[in-house]
């Protein structure tokens, strides 16, 4: 008998086509490909500057739009892979030591609470972990917000798409197996901004976004190398030795002319750390495990489409998973023989009717319990009632100055973290908005009140733009130590 649970894997395994999309601030790149006996053909492409934003937008509009670009270019693939801005990625770093896997994931999941400047739940997390020597590994945790996927979710839908995989572009073009010998610092030419990611000991150990060194004049992008050294180096220097020494290649991904102008300067610039730079213009031969055509040109929207199409898994995969409805109720009807489906029908329904005869009489027993207490509680709550709206009058704990007080304790002295407002309501809840020069000074003072005396349900709101001028805003609860 076939179980219909497993024809999700099967229509995987004989996909031999789909469309890569690859999405980098407003432009927009689309690769259909189809694998044909050992090899892959492009059947259409194309690359647009798109005139919504996917995020702020309505999802049916910009839907619209990218199905009248996909429609343009002839593309009728309905199933794609999508890379996704590596702007929208929060990462943070963690080291295990050596522990049986179970409490390596524990210990994975307290370093992401811990780490990222928002809750856990918001985010759909990957991992990529590093061999850093005997015993010991380097984990990259990162964390896509699931706002931003389900947005995306809805665009594809409006579209007529349907996504295998959310992941990022420069993970495509190079991946972390491939790193496994020599460690690789990549550099990816976006628009607007340059995408670094350092890969050793088989895993992904950085990821960052490099803003504001890309100068676009009259149609000619300008990028600022100095200030790409510096970061590179800074970069590197915060990695633990282990996972420097391995690093060999300095890898370039871009426009052909602005790659080869960076590879020439940093050349010079980063000459003390021994790398061997080299522009990746096209691929290699059997790269993915198919043939392309020849001189075909490096994107990520190509890369991601060929690694799905030869059964290579994503570094990152931040699609929610979901298990089809059908599926669960197959599995649950279909299992054991049809002989026993009567027997077993006939048990849910006797062992439903127990749980709702046990609900009744558990119902009837807090009934009797409630008429016996129901006067004496109705006398408590007319007292509680007075001292709620008496207690005013006889509170001399200057409860809002010392809300002002530990909160003022919080920020540092340096004005490194500043606030510009601080609302507080019902002298309980306490909403702050403020900037501050960089995200580590952010995070010490979030650490710093939460492990002040009083402060509960501390959440971090939101976080944007960038150092020096980083804008955020969060809330906690206040509750007095000696309060009963």
């Amino acid at each position: 008998m076939i179980e219909l649970t497993k024809l999700g894997s099967l229509t995987k395994k004989r996909l031999t086509s789909l469309v890569g999309i690859s999405l980098d601030g407003s432009r927009l790149e689309a690769v259909w490909l189809r694998r044909t006996n050992g090899s892959a053909q492009i059947q259409g492409s194309f690359s647009v500057a798109l005139s919504l934003d996917p995020l702020t937008a309505a999802p049916e509009l910009v839907g619209r739009e990218i199905r009248n670009h996909l429609d343009a270019a002839e593309i009728r693939e309905r199933h794609c892979t999508v890379a996704l801005p590596l702007k929208w990625l929060l990462s943070t770093h963690a080291e295990i030591p050596e522990m049986p896997e179970a409490d390596a994931a524990s210990l994975l999941s307290v370093e992401a609470e811990q780490g990222f400047p928002c809750e856990v739940s918001l985010l759909e997390i990957a991992t990529s972990r590093s061999a850093m020597g005997p015993g010991k590994e380097h984990a990259l945790l990162t964390g896509m917000p699931r706002t931003h996927l389900e947005r995306m979710e809805q665009v594809l839908h409006a579209a007529r798409l349907k996504p295998l995989s959310f992941s990022l572009g420069i993970t495509a073009l190079q991946p972390a197996g491939e790193a496994a010998a020599e460690g690789v610092l990549t550099l990816a030419i976006g628009e607007g901004l340059v995408g670094m990611q350092v890969s050793a000991g088989g895993g992904i150990v950085a990821l960052r976004v490099l803003e504001g060194v890309v100068v676009n004049q009259g149609g000619r992008i300008q990028l600022q190398a100095e200030n790409l050294a510096r970061e590179a180096r800074i970069t590197l220097g915060q990695l633990p030795q282990p996972l420097r020494d391995p690093l060999k290649w300095l890898k370039i991904y871009g426009p052909a002319e602005a790659a080869q102008q960076l590879a020439d300067e940093l050349d010079l610039r980063l000459e003390a750390l021994g790398l061997k730079t080299t522009v990746v213009r096209n691929y290699e031969a059997g790269e993915f495990g198919i043939k392309l055509p020849n001189d075909t040109p490096v994107s990520a929207a190509l890369s991601l489409a060929a690694r799905h199409l030869s059964g290579q898994k994503a570094v990152f995969d931040y699609l929610p998973k979901r298990v089809p409805g059908w599926q669960r109720v197959w599995k649950h009807y279909t299992s054991g023989k049809l002989g026993g489906m009567g027997v077993a029908a006939i048990g849910v329904v006797l062992l439903i009717g127990a749980l709702f005869g046990y609900q009744q009489l558990q119902l009837m027993r807090l009934r009797s319990q409630w008429a016996a207490m129901g006067p004496k509680v109705h006398e408590l709550e007319a007292v509680r009632d007075q001292i709620r709206q008496y207690r005013s009058w006889f509170d001399d704990s200057a409860r809002g100055m010392s809300i002002l007080r530990q909160l003022t304790l919080a920020f540092p002295e340096d004005g490194a973290v500043s606030a510009k407002t601080v609302e507080v309501r019902d002298l309980s809840t306490v909403s702050c908005t403020g900037v501050a020069r960089d995200n580590t000074s952010l995070l010490r003072t979030l650490d710093k009140l939460r492990a002040s005396g009083g402060v509960s349900a501390l959440k971090v709101n939101q976080i944007r733009g960038k150092a020096p001028q980083l804008q955020f805003t969060f809330d906690f609860r206040w509750s007095d130590r000696n309060e009963n």
